[in-house]
């Protein structure tokens, strides 16, 4: 006979078993005898009206502390309108609610990004919130600031992306947290699609609504049955799942498509599209790497919903995440400059897809023989033997032979750092949109884009100062191939300038216009955010950014990545080949793109290149001062203190200077990189070492670019 200590732990065990909620039919009369829409419970609840269905209807059950906080209303509602009879208390039923209210618009941390250039106006993508009154219980951060929210669109109203946990909840922006039931890959691509209201608007009238973003942790991926690590002895950023891998047999099963990718770190999901509704998913995998910590610092390790708040602002700001920074800063070239628009064809009078004027339309196009790179199948097929461009970033250091004895005698080295130089290089930049055209012996033009053949070796320039025309700094030999800001350069110093031979194109335009304003807008905006605004004057601003990562080091990873898009975009104009078995001559998958513009990133390099020496000669003008390194965008000066405001050029009333370097926060303008002592940067140069790629402290090394 069973002991009464056994029959009570019998019964303990069926009370644990009971239902926690009331049945969905429950749940919903409760509701309604409140008098409370879906819509108010879904705000109270921080969720969405469709999670508030499922609740309801019972496709899906609240989690903790969701569930917790939708228990104790239920009781309560339970407590005042019982099943059959008056409610408790004798209070009366109040009267049915009004027309449902919607929920109201998730707050965001600052205001919309500054709309495009005119030719590419459109909805700036939406929503992206990056902050909320409330962080769900998982985040430890405190809310951030409010301010007014970017308008949303009816079609995406939980924003463009969501970070997946592996209890099921999906953090998408302002604090929304999505109660997922997929427990496979083809079950959240259809649950993403159909269910959970992510995506974004179009960047420009004709181009295509961002795909909706997934971003797995690594129990949400171990959930869907993926490996929690993608192993194998390749580089890192081709490693991908085996075809018979048994997720991979299962999207195939489901008639769903991987790209050429394949299932790696950042996996695209798709089928046809059936008329204008595209149906695809992108995912990215955490513990696969998909975000790089040299883009995204510290953002793999934080929790969900504050990881959703970072890609929701860079995605709000910039684009929704496509892959890495540098995919995600090609990728919004395209969007903002589309291939193709609509139009109608005059003999039939049916609307057909045709070329949108200024972009690089859908068809890649073959480069120059000087503006590939040596293993291009345009020169190893043609033999080409007569050189390259060689338009590339500074990384020059001065012969410790040219210092004065006054020069020796300052104390500190002082390092300036250009923000985001190859963007300020971007504005207004003419670039060739047709096919190169030969010319032998043309008359220079410094209004049309190309690459020319020229000796500048007859040029002598100060040995102080490096030369703008080569990369290390050092005076030409003899005739090299430039792009045309070098030789308008030389004209601009007072040279005449012969080409011998050029590749011209007869179209152009300034494809990069739009680019350039919504990155410096990010830009911008994010450091704002970050107190460090356009109104401080030089002394506020060098102390603003002194501590502008440690305010928020969620807003610093956004910048992070503003400033990675910018130079991997540059870079992915000229993406080399990759792999151990690439064969010279072979293409490579790059050259399929119509963003493969070797030229177009030459344009950047060597204007930003000229900007540069052009400040670094105006300074010598107004202070006599030289500088004893550069790389890339950082220039070190000797200087008398460890400030910038001790050696940079004033006017009498306290103004910068126009010309040389200036303090600020936008594009182009000046920050400091780090102080050394003159003794260090001197033992540096005498070893040949370069001071600027050091200057910061720490082993610090430049991104150069690419």
């Amino acid at each position: 006979m069973a002991s009464e200590e056994e029959l009570f732990a019998n019964i303990d065990a069926l009370l644990e078993e009971e239902p926690q909620l009331p049945p969905p039919a429950e749940r919903a009369r409760l509701r309604e005898a409140a008098g409370i829409t879906q819509a108010r419970l879904a705000t109270a609840l921080k969720s969405t009206v469709q999670t508030v269905k499922n609740y309801e209807n019972g496709r899906s059950e609240p989690k903790s502390p969701r569930l917790e906080a939708y228990q104790r209303l239920l009781k309560g509602w339970a407590a005042k309108y019982p099943a059959h009879g008056t409610p408790a208390h004798g209070t009366p039923a109040p009267a049915p609610a009004a027309a449902p209210q919607p929920a109201p618009v998730p707050e965001t941390f600052t205001s919309p990004a500054a709309p495009e250039s005119t030719d590419t106006a459109a909805p700036a993508q939406a929503p992206a919130a990056p902050a909320a009154p409330e962080r769900p219980a998982t985040s430890r951060r405190p809310a951030a600031k409010k301010a007014a929210a970017p308008a949303v669109d009816p079609r995406f109203p939980h924003g463009p992306l969501a970070v997946l946990d592996g209890d099921g909840s999906a953090y998408a922006v302002g604090g929304i947290v999505l109660d997922c039931p997929a427990t496979t890959v083809v079950e959240l691509v259809e649950w993403t699609l159909r269910e959970s209201g992510l995506g974004a608007a179009k960047l420009n009238r004709y181009g295509k609504d961002s795909d909706p973003l997934i971003v797995l942790t690594a129990a949400a991926a171990v959930k869907l049955g993926l490996p929690e690590r993608l192993e194998g002895h390749e580089q890192r950023r081709s490693l991908r799942l085996p075809e018979d891998h048994p997720v991979v047999k299962q999207v195939a099963k489901a008639k769903w498509q991987l790209t050429q990718r394949g299932f790696g770190p950042w996996a695209r999901i798709y089928r046809k599209a059936q008329g204008r509704d595209r149906q695809c998913v992108q995912l990215a995998i955490l513990s696969w790497d998909a975000l790089d910590e040299r883009s995204w610092p510290g953002v793999s390790e934080m929790e969900p919903a504050d990881i959703a708040r970072v890609l929701g602002v860079y995605a709000q700001r910039v684009i929704t995440p496509r892959g890495s920074t540098a995919v995600s800063g090609l990728e919004l070239m395209t969007a903002l400059r589309p291939p193709t628009k609509a139009v109608q064809d005059p003999a039939t009078g049916n609307w057909v897809s045709g070329y949108n004027a200024g972009s690089l339309g859908t068809e890649p196009m073959d480069p120059a023989p000087p503006e590939a790179t040596p293993e291009h199948p345009v020169v190893v097929n043609s033999g080409w033997t007569s050189g390259f461009l060689n338009e590339e970033a500074y990384q020059w250091v001065r012969s410790v032979d040219t210092l004065s004895d006054e020069e020796c005698t300052l104390p500190w080295a002082v390092g300036l750092d250009l923000n985001t130089a190859f963007l300020a290089a971007a504005a207004r930049l003419v670039v060739g949109l047709s096919a190169p055209d030969h010319f032998h012996a043309p008359a220079f033009n410094p209004k049309i884009p190309g690459s020319w053949l020229a000796d500048l070796s007859h040029i002598e320039l100060d040995p102080r100062l490096p030369s703008p025309f080569t990369p290390d700094g050092s005076r030409p030999t003899g005739p090299a191939w430039y792009q045309t800001h070098t030789l308008a350069y030389a004209q601009e110093l007072g040279y005449d300038v012969h080409p011998i031979e050029a590749y011209l194109r007869r179209e152009t335009g300034a494809y990069l216009d739009p680019w350039h304003d919504r990155l410096k807008n990010a830009y911008v905006d994010t450091l704002a955010d970050m107190g460090v605004t356009r109104d401080l004057s030089d002394t506020e601003f060098l102390a603003a950014m002194e501590h502008h990562k440690e305010r928020d080091p969620a807003l610093a990873a956004v910048l992070s990545a503003i400033k990675a898009t910018v130079k991997g975009g540059v870079g992915k104009l000229r993406e080399r080949p990759q792999g151990k078995h690439y064969k010279e001559g072979e293409p490579w998958p790059a050259l399929s793109r119509p963003t493969w513009r070797p030229d177009i990133r030459a344009a950047v390099i060597s204007k930003a290149r000229v900007n540069m020496h052009r400040k670094l000669r105006n300074m010598a003008d107004m202070t006599g001062l030289y500088p004893l390194a550069v790389l890339s965008d950082c220039v070190v000066y000797p200087s008398p203190g460890t400030s910038p405001l001790d050696f940079l050029p004033y006017a009498a009333s306290g103004k910068p200077q126009p010309g040389g370097f200036r303090l600020g926060p936008t594009p182009g303008l000046a920050k400091l990189e780090g102080v050394q002592s003159m003794l260090w940067a001197v033992d540096l140069m005498e070893k040949g070492l370069n001071p600027a790629r050091h200057i910061k402290g720490g082993d610090a090394v430049l991104d150069e670019g690419e």
